[in-house]
């Protein structure tokens, strides 16, 4: 009888299981009205709808079916927003309600979705990692406090282009703009210089970095099909492990040198030493291992994203030379014609700059799709449509940012837009959100808006540019290749001169 007994159970289980399956499928359902979208494929679903560059064909499905659509790509359920009007009901109405993740296959690399900010839910450890960079990183005097770090790297970039404008030589402007990016970041970070212009040290790194956000925005098939996770089809997971391994041993190194530095009572007072602090006084509210997770978050976005937006930034400046102009003659009447250097401080009273970049990140946000959000509560109705448990949430904020409805002339590089509005991207207009907006906006807002300004306003106040190889300003190629940043298809390559003063 206990042998029989012994043998039920299973059965009896899975038959309550599948009963309990049955029933639910069985069970009326409240009418289920998903926003428009195209009809999706057997299996695959709309996954061929995105194409090479899933931000342009997504802004194209919206202008056919509306600001808010849906899609099915493999299983994955995807809801796509392309207006500021529905962008401010996800971001700030239903903020709580749509501040989950949706982590990549990718970002599983060494466990870091479950231990940093940028894939965390929005929960207490969350909250803990965003309260320690807001008060130790990015306030105004910690930012304040370093900026003579960041004045001479910005220093070394004139000098190496100086040296380029005395040898006729053309200055790859996204390369010269990452390595000042890199050591913008050490420097606020470590309070070290990573590498030198053309050195075999900054184009590793600039791999490394390059690499994690690649592999990150990449289109995944384990991401559309879970069931593929463990497989990797494409290697997707297998590469960025690589890239972040490479990354964390150059961490692992410097935490090692300042661990030993701190024994003897020696500080630098920088970003580490405030992580190391805390970690010290309670290794459980953060260990070296969420420090090393944390830095990487810092470290990666802050140095690729940077310097993508000024290169586009330059981009623009070059195919419109009268905008150049304006902005050296800012610079002139507000800094000086003598070389003498922009600080941190000038940028309030640079307000043509300050249009330039705006207008920079509206036609080129360095996120074009941001960083997908996830609906982590129950169904939720917006606009009289269902928002389904566990969709993922694309916010397009390069279509948002050519959205005829709002911007006059979209498609054009016009400053001037900027100059009578207070239209700005720190989250509270959503006409313009390349950082994002409401719980969910990039912590190093305030960093990058410093890092930007600060090189564009560099590179044309010390010097004239011409493009390389005798182009005519409207030959520049302005295509975009798609990842988490979005990047020139082909490089800027730009020939400083000396300035002309008159």
């Amino acid at each position: 009888m206990d042998l029989i007994l012994l043998y039920s159970i299973p059965f009896l289980s899975f038959s309550f299981a599948v009963c309990a399956w049955i029933l639910q499928i069985l069970k009326p359902r409240k009418p289920c009205k998903l926003p428009p979208g195209p009809k999706p494929y057997p299996v695959i679903g709309n996954i061929l709808e995105l194409g090479e560059k899933p931000h342009q064909s997504l802004a194209k499905l919206s202008q056919v079916y509306g600001p808010l659509i849906h899609l099915k790509l493999g299983s994955l359920t995807t809801v796509v927003v392309s207006s500021p009007g529905i962008a401010e009901i996800f971001l700030q109405k239903h903020d709580q309600v749509f501040s989950g993740r949706n982590h990549s296959g990718a970002a599983h690399a060494l466990d870091h979705h479950k231990l940093s900010m940028a894939w965390l839910p929005a929960e207490n450890q969350w909250r803990k990692l965003r309260k320690i960079c807001k008060e130790q990183m990015f306030s105004a005097p910690s930012l304040d406090s370093s900026q003579g770090l960041r004045r001479d790297r910005l220093q070394k970039l004139c000098e190496y282009v100086h040296g380029c404008c005395v040898d006729g030589k053309a200055v790859d402007i996204g390369r010269a703009s990452f390595t000042t990016s890199l050591n913008l970041m050490s420097a606020t970070l470590f309070s070290e210089e990573f590498a030198a212009f053309d050195s075999g040290s900054c184009e590793e790194l600039r791999e490394v970095v390059c690499g994690i956000m690649e592999y990150l925005g990449k289109p995944n098939l384990a991401d559309y099909f879970p069931v593929l996770r463990s497989l990797d089809p494409q290697g997707i997971l297998r590469k960025n492990t690589v890239y972040f391994r490479r990354c964390f041993h150059i961490f692992e190194e410097i935490i090692g040198k300042r661990l030993e530095m701190r024994a003897g009572t020696r500080l630098k007072n920088d970003m580490l030493d405030s992580l190391l602090d805390i970690n010290q006084r309670n290794d459980s509210e953060l260990s070296i291992l969420d420090i090393k997770h944390l830095l990487l978050d810092l470290f990666v976005a802050g140095t690729d994203t940077t310097s993508s937006t000024v290169e586009w930034a330059m981009s623009e400046l070059l195919r419109h030379p009268h905008k150049m102009l304006l902005v050296k003659n800012e610079l002139r009447e507000v800094i000086g014609k003598n070389h003498e250097q922009v600080t941190e401080s000038d940028i309030s009273r640079l307000s043509y700059l300050r249009a330039v970049v705006k207008e920079t990140f509206r036609l080129h946000p360095a996120g074009p799709l941001l960083v997908p959000h996830k609906s982590a509560g129950e169904d939720t109705e917006i606009n009289g449509y269902t928002i389904p448990r566990n969709a993922q949430i694309l916010i397009n904020a390069w279509a948002i940012g050519r959205d005829s409805s709002t911007w006059l002339d979209p498609e054009s590089f016009i400053p001037e837009r900027f100059l009578e509005t207070e239209t700005d991207f720190k989250g509270q207009h959503f006409e313009l959100v390349p950082f994002g907006a409401g719980r969910r906006i990039c912590p190093g807002l305030p960093l990058a808006n410093r890092m930007v300004h600060m090189m564009v306003a560099t590179l044309i106040h010390n010097f004239d540019w011409k493009l390389d190889g005798g182009l005519n300003p409207q030959q520049l190629d302005m295509n975009e290749s798609f990842g988490l940043t979005l990047k020139k298809t082909i490089p800027l390559m730009a020939v400083p001169m000396e300035l002309h003063t008159f």
